[in-house]
C-alpha cells in the first residue's frame, strides 16, 4: 500500500455538507501499510466508493468530536469495516463525547457499533498510543464539543498533524511543530472574527510550525465564495510555505513533502 492522503470531502459547515456542494466524507490516511479513516462525515461509505477505498482495509477509525459533519457516518463505517461484526476488527479511536456523549449531546457512536471492534480508544489531548508502529498523540482543539481533539501521526517516513476543528488560540500549533504536513481545518477567508480557523489565523498558526507543506480544508460557504484557491495563494505569500487548497477526491503522496527523504536526498550530493 503506497502513502497516501484521500480527501473524501472538504465541506466546513451545515449549509455546505446539507447541500453537498463539497462532499463530507472525512479524509484516508495510508501509512506504513495501514488505512486510517478520520471523521466520517455523511457520506465517508458512499464517497470511499466513489474514490475506490476499500473500508474493509481500516485498520483504524478517528473521530475527533462529536459533530454530524465529522462523525455521521461512523457506526456505517464500522459496520462495512467489521461486516457487521462477523469479522471483528479494527480500533475505533476517539473523543469521549462521540463515545458516551454529555449533557448536551447523545454520543453519534451507538452501542451496537462498539461491539463490533476489536478495541475501542477514548483519549483526550495529550494522551499518546501505538496502532502497528504508528504512534498516535491527541492535539488539544478548542471547540463547542468542549473534548474535541486533533491528532499527530508518526510514521516510519513522515508525520501528519491533523488540526480538526477549532478556535485559534495562543498556544495552538506548539504540537505541530516539526510535522512535515499539517491539514487545517480552515473554515472562513481572512478577515472573520468566527468561532473556528480563517485564513488569518492559519498564517499565525503555519508562521509559528513551518511545516513542509499546509493543506487547508473544511471549507464554509464564506470561504467557497472567496475561492479556497485564491485564499491558498495569499497564505503561502505571508508564509513562505507551499499551502494546498484540497478539492473533493484529491490525493497526495506525503513521501513527497518528508523530511526523511529530504535528508536521504541530499545525502546523495555529499
Amino acid at each position: 500500500m503506497n502513502p497516501k492522503i484521500i480527501f473524501l470531502g472538504t465541506a466546513g459547515e451545515s449549509l455546505v455538507y446539507g447541500k453537498q456542494i463539497r462532499n463530507s466524507g472525512g479524509i484516508v490516511l495510508q501509512m506504513d501499510n495501514m488505512q486510517f479513516l478520520i471523521d466520517p462525515g455523511p457520506g465517508a461509505v458512499t464517497m470511499a466508493a466513489h474514490f475506490g477505498i476499500n473500508l474493509r482495509d481500516n485498520s483504524a477509525i478517528f473521530v475527533s468530536h462529536n459533530h454530524i459533519n465529522h462523525c455521521n457516518d461512523v457506526n456505517a463505517v464500522i459496520g462495512a469495516m467489521t461486516y457487521e461484526g462477523m469479522d471483528k476488527k479494527g480500533v475505533l479511536v476517539t473523543n469521549k463525547t462521540a463515545y458516551n456523549g454529555n449533557e448536551d449531546m447523545e454520543p453519534m457512536i451507538n452501542s451496537f457499533s462498539k461491539g463490533l471492534v476489536e478495541k475501542s480508544i477514548i483519549v483526550e489531548k495529550g494522551d499518546k498510543l501505538g496502532i502497528g508502529d504508528i504512534e498516535v498523540k491527541a492535539l488539544d482543539a478548542k471547540h463547542d464539543d468542549k473534548n474535541t481533539i486533533g491528532f499527530r501521526f508518526f510514521g516510519s517516513r513522515f508525520n501528519i498533524v491533523y488540526s480538526a476543528d477549532t478556535q485559534y488560540f495562543k498556544e495552538l500549533g506548539e504540537d505541530y511543530k516539526g510535522c512535515d504536513i499539517l491539514i487545517l481545518n480552515v473554515v472562513y477567508p481572512s478577515n472573520n472574527k468566527e468561532k473556528q480557523l480563517s485564513s488569518d489565523d492559519a498564517v499565525k498558526i503555519i508562521n509559528k510550525v513551518k511545516p513542509k507543506v499546509v493543506i487547508i480544508t473544511h471549507f464554509g460557504i464564506k470561504m467557497l465564495k472567496a475561492d479556497p484557491l485564491y485564499e491558498a495563494r495569499e497564505i503561502q505569500k505571508q508564509t513562505g510555505i507551499q499551502i494546498i487548497a484540497a478539492k473533493d477526491g484529491m490525493v497526495i503522496n506525503p513521501i513527497s513533502y518528508s523530511t526523511g527523504l529530504r535528508q536521504k536526498t541530499l545525502n546523495m550530493y555529499k
